[in-house]
């Protein structure tokens, strides 16, 4: 039995209404032990909180989208240190930059952004960080941030360039594989995950969305990221079981009020 953790999805999303028992159950059948539902809207925190209550092995973050930031109240560092209390809160967002939806609103997006690296700095919890089509200014904030004291962080689906990439490791930070490695045309993404520390690589399904091979196309669940570690094993060479092992290790240190609660 694989021993895996789904370091990102949303189990709160319409896709999984009344289907959080089946989900779980699937989960750990597959060898998901744990995972990490994200709420992406302060004001859904409440019903998040729930399912990872509702739960054991499952755990939450709480953020801001960067593609809502221009629709929700700009969250505060207290706000967000305040739901750091909850024993299962494991991590800050997910936040970020998305330029290719929502660029109009960039100017908010950085300032959100920005809000909760504070947050994780003073919590300790990791950043989860959402880019896309904003690799500059991501590397740029990111670093700059860092400079004025350091954070833990993780890049959730990953999916950007390599300059985004070593930019993010030489910081320390992880990077997340998503369903989108096992797609047929990302074998420049395999080719930057693959030039990765093993020791700085998670998987993750961001379901209900990016559903790996062979599920492509239909709804994505936390059971699937079997497939996807499959997928990271034949990048780094490796059996399941090796790949796997590392990844969770990788988690464990990373989200490590997972293992010290």
């Amino acid at each position: 039995m694989l021993d895996l953790v789904d370091s990102h999805c949303h189990l709160d999303f319409p896709d999984f209404e009344g289907q959080s028992a089946e989900i779980v159950a699937r989960a750990r059948a597959a060898g998901v032990r744990r995972m990490v539902t994200i709420c992406t809207r302060l004001r859904s925190e409440p019903e998040v909180r729930a399912l990872a209550e509702a739960h054991d092995g499952v755990f939450y973050a709480a953020g801001t989208h960067p593609m809502n930031a221009a629709d929700e109240p700009l969250a505060t560092v207290d706000e967000l240190l305040a739901l750091t209390k909850h024993p299962k809160f494991v991590g800050i967002g997910e936040t970020g930059l998305d330029y290719h939806y929502t660029s109009e609103s960039k100017d908010v997006q950085k300032e959100s952004l920005r809000i909760h690296i504070a947050a994780a700095r003073k919590s300790g919890l990791p950043l989860i960080i959402h880019a896309r089509a904003a690799d500059e200014d991501m590397a740029e904030i990111l670093s700059e941030e860092f400079r004025n004291g350091a954070y833990s962080c993780v890049m959730h689906c990953f999916s950007s360039g390599p300059e985004l990439a070593r930019a993010a490791l030489d910081l320390g930070f992880y990077l997340s594989m998503s369903g989108i490695a096992t797609f047929k045309k990302s074998q420049a993404l395999r080719d930057i995950f693959a030039a990765a520390p093993l020791d700085r690589v998670l998987v993750e399904t961001d379901s209900p969305y990016l559903a790996p091979v062979p599920h492509r196309g239909k709804r994505n669940e936390p059971a699937f990221v079997a497939h996807t570690a499959a997928t990271g094993a034949d990048i780094f060479g490796l059996s399941p079981e090796e790949f796997a092992d590392a990844t969770t290790a990788n988690f464990e240190r990373l989200f490590s009020k997972v293992v010290d609660g």
